[in-house]
């Protein structure tokens, strides 16, 4: 049966906007849930690749609800948090709004770095595959469960690299394929049978979650991003695997010349 929110043509952004819309509340409660806690720390190793560095500018696409750009401003960049959908944005802002509403004298040392970083971080409603901004402009391009939501990824990963400056550094979170047989099943198994429960319970709809799967199964994931990623010219392309391939990173830089293929 075809999935409520996936199609592959000229509908795919119209149900993708109506899918996150919809589930925008409860998207990091059930984060937490499906992946048992586990994408704070595959977040996190995104931030270690990305390198960022005070003064240095970031993006990042399809930014949800705000957990890297939120992180990557805790590093003290200048981040914009691009998404098209607003009620994600809604959520992404008021996180960002009540850590500049904290007031430095009553909060511990962590947290006065927490309020500097929000004076740090914008959030702009726009389209990953027409990104708003100049060429050669960011130091780090980042999307985190992004790209395989698009209509076409492989625009998406073409403009990462035009706003990217040269040397700049793109990092891609998502679901991966792994490549042992039998773990894939397993891993498909619980796509298809446990996440769309957490879809019904908290969403009062299955297919909201189900969802993933059925991207997932027209996505190249990991091995195809990278293929991509060299033919565009980057360069240092690395794939990290976590948890034997079931969610992985790429990872690239612009060539220095900027020149793109």
């Amino acid at each position: 049966m075809a999935n409520t929110f996936f199609d592959p043509g000229d509908q795919r952004a119209a149900k993708v906007h109506d899918l996150f819309s919809r589930i925008a509340p409860r998207y990091d409660l059930i984060n937490d849930l499906q992946s048992f806690g586990l994408h704070r720390h595959w977040k996190r190793r995104v931030i270690q690749l990305a390198r960022p560095q005070p003064g240095q500018r970031a993006l990042d696409l399809c930014c949800g609800t705000g957990d890297l750009a939120l992180a990557l401003a805790k590093r003290g960049a200048q981040v914009a948090g691009l998404d098209f959908t607003e009620g994600m944005l809604e959520v992404a802002r008021s996180r960002a709004a009540s850590l500049q509403n904290q007031t430095p004298a009553a909060v511990p040392h962590a947290s006065r770095i927490t309020h500097h970083a929000s004076r740090l971080l914008r959030f702009v409603r726009g389209d990953a595959q027409r990104i708003p901004f100049p060429d050669n402009y960011f130091d780090i391009v980042t999307v985190g469960y992004g790209l395989r939501n698009l209509a076409h990824w492989q625009t998406g990963l073409r403009e990462m690299q035009r706003v990217a400056k040269p040397h700049g550094r793109l990092v891609v979170l998502d679901f991966g394929k792994p490549d042992n047989a039998l773990w894939r099943s397993l891993y498909f198994g619980y796509l298809k049978m446990f996440v769309p429960c957490l879809g019904r319970i908290f969403c009062g709809n299955a297919s909201a979650y189900g969802y993933i799967l059925e991207s997932l199964k027209h996505y190249p994931a990991q091995q195809g991003v990278a293929a991509e990623m060299r033919a565009l010219g980057l360069v240092e392309v690395q794939i990290v695997s976590l948890l034997g391939g079931i969610m992985s990173i790429n990872y690239g830089e612009k060539r220095s010349d900027g020149v793109m293929e």
